[in-house]
């Protein structure tokens, strides 16, 4: 099993503390070793392919946001804390920008999110221009991007992940409208395998 990067800085320290614990106070040893599970399997980060052509989710867990936005279509998808927490390009594509955005640390699935901490990727395609963004939650601290611009993206490939709680979302390239979106508020997709858009002309 593959993990995510960062995963060594959570988890050691936990069974670092498990093995100290587990001479002084065993019990203790064995919630410490409780966490040091959780966080493996929290940066779990398992193969992907797409189930199909179109646009991949770039997240595992519950679509939270459909809208329009100007002649674009914009995707979120929220992931709990028992989602895989790596994401996935939407689709092929050359970044043209990353950039940062500090801000607030509020519940992700919330519309108050749109003002937490954020890295918008800019993602020039053969269909226009399109957007990846991170978004921070309540609890994730930490947004760690894996690509800059300049760099070609392949449809389905590890773009980065953010601890413990979020929301990815996709600005979908003006050539997709309404009626090319196969997924609504409330449906389960997974990373770089469902796919939540595809041209139906």
């Amino acid at each position: 099993m593959r993990f995510a990067p960062g995963v060594r800085r959570f988890a050691v320290p936990a069974f670092a503390a498990a093995a100290v614990l587990s001479v002084l106070a065993p019990p203790l040893a064995v919630l410490a070793l409780a966490v040091g599970a959780f966080v493996v399997w929290f940066f779990r980060d398992p193969e992907r392919r797409p189930s199909g052509p179109g646009v991949v989710s770039p997240a595992d867990g519950r679509v939270s946001v459909v809208r329009e936005e100007g002649d674009q279509f914009r995707v979120g998808v929220f992931m709990n804390v028992t989602d895989v927490h790596v994401n996935r390009a939407p689709l092929d594509g050359r970044v043209e920008r990353v950039t940062h955005r500090p801000g607030k640390h509020l519940p992700a699935f919330s519309k108050e999110s749109e003002r937490n901490e954020r890295v918008d990727v800019d993602v020039a395609t053969d269909d226009g221009p399109a957007e990846l963004s991170f978004i921070a939650g309540a609890f994730a601290r930490r947004i760690h991007p894996y690509v800059d611009a300049g760099d070609d993206l392949a449809r389905a490939q590890r773009t980065g992940h953010i601890d413990f709680g979020s929301r990815a979302d996709v600005l979908l390239p003006p050539a997709y409208d309404r009626e090319d979106l196969l997924v609504e508020v409330g449906d389960t997709v997974r990373a770089g395998e469902s796919i939540i858009a595809a041209k139906a002309r």
